[in-house]
């Protein structure tokens, strides 16, 4: 005889966190997702019929993804079962299928397995779930009505007053996390108990919450949206919306250091030698990030992009190393031509190593006109086309006076 188990009630309830006290037992207690969960609309058609189908719950932190799936597991009478594919692997989820197994066989109830963050599953893990044939539901960020519904009710449950302008800016400071707009209600109650006080203001409410902390997942997609939004700006060339982002980003918590890798990435990959000093300022500026820290310089890095953004862009450099390496690496290993080579040694002479080699610096313009430093056979590849944008534009000059030097006859012929 196995012991029932409460999928909603955890151990020590008293002592548990004021969001996981809170989370619905049933569906109509959910806030927000009105475009999943109202009249009519998917899930809510899928609890009616009492069909179970193979889904993916899609959103930011906060929004309610596991509260669904436990209140779907609850609706369809199924067990459940929840892993995280940032811990677990094969072994696991084998043992989640022998469970599902066991309890289909011993109590004729289905199972529903619940892994979160599954995005971080390799391709072969997802294949393995059939996620390409699973129904995806997007979870939207909570609106401000529905945060300050959450908000009321985390008020009520701590047994604090608080003012309706302090509530509006809890609302404001969750960002559209329901978890966390709950955590900042028992971080302001408690606060407000060791203050010895019966409630809370706007100026308290001020003071103890910290905007660093707004909704921002260091590892999650909203960091990586946001990241993504950054060099967009910079590539579209737009130093306000630049500026935006990174203030965005390091408001709400990212470190620093980690934008002016990204700088220096942007520098190489999306201004490249239209502007060379591009990736000089993008070093620098890491460089001087590194001796201020905060806040001193982050105005280093304020600098940096936005000359990365009003930069001349070219990303020939990055095209033609990616159609470089994606060429090298189905090549056969081609040998270095003989008059390419050293020849330190009197039997790497004698085997023609370096004959025949030109010193460039020797001939007219110190350019050897007609030589090929490519291996013998191959034609010119031509990977790198320089734009006509900033200095790229010389370069492409340059380049085109050097091929059509190549094209006349040599003298010694």
């Amino acid at each position: 005889m196995t012991e029932a188990r409460d999928l909603f009630t955890p151990t020590g309830e008293a002592s548990a966190p004021l969001a996981e006290r809170l989370r619905p037992r049933r569906v109509e207690d959910v806030v927000g997702q009105r475009h999943l969960l109202g009249e009519g609309r998917p899930l809510a058609v899928a609890l009616e019929s009492g069909r179970l189908h193979s889904m993916i719950l899609w959103g930011p932190p906060g929004v309610g993804k596991t509260t669904l799936a436990r209140l779907l597991a609850q609706a369809f009478g199924a067990e459940f079962i929840a892993l995280s594919a940032v811990l677990a692997g094969v072994k696991e989820i084998r043992e989640a299928v022998d469970r599902a197994r066991l309890a289909r066989e011993a109590h004729g109830r289905a199972t529903i397995l619940f892994v979160d963050e599954v995005h971080r599953f390799n391709k072969a893990q997802q294949d393995a779930f059939l996620l390409s044939r699973a129904q995806v539901y997007v979870l939207e960020p909570l609106g401000l009505e529905d945060l300050d519904r959450l908000v009321v009710r985390g008020i009520e449950a701590e047994g604090i007053d608080v003012t309706g302008e302090a509530r509006g800016r809890v609302a404001e400071y969750a960002d559209g996390d329901g978890r966390r707009a709950l955590n900042l209600v028992e971080q302001v109650a408690s606060a407000a108990r060791a203050a010895a006080r019966r409630g809370a203001d706007a100026p308290f409410v001020e003071g103890v919450v910290t905007r660093a902390g707004r909704r921002f997942d260091k590892g999650g997609e909203n960091f990586y949206d946001q990241i993504s939004a950054l060099h967009k700006s910079v590539r579209g060339s737009d130093p306000d919306a630049a500026l935006y982002w990174m203030a965005r980003m390091l408001d709400g918590g990212a470190d620093p250091r980690y934008l002016a890798r990204r700088m220096v990435r942007m520098a190489s990959e999306d201004v490249g030698l239209a502007d060379p000093r591009a990736l000089e300022i993008a070093t620098r500026a890491a460089e001087v990030y590194e001796r201020l820290g905060s806040p001193e310089g982050e105005l280093a890095l304020a600098e940096c992009v936005v000359y990365l953004a009003v930069a001349p862009k070219s990303n020939a450099v990055y095209v033609a190393w990616g159609e470089a390496r994606r060429f090298v690496s189905t090549d056969a290993s081609r040998p270095v031509p003989l008059r390419l080579r050293n020849a330190p040694t009197r039997l790497m002479k004698e085997l023609g190593y370096g004959k025949d080699y030109r010193y460039a610096h020797d001939e007219e313009g110190g350019y050897a006109a007609g030589e090929s430093y490519l291996p013998d056979g191959m034609q010119p590849p031509g990977w790198y086309r320089p734009t006509d944008r900033g200095l790229e534009a010389k370069i492409r000059d340059k380049l085109a006076w050097l091929r059509s030097r190549d094209k006349e006859p040599r003298g010694d012929s």
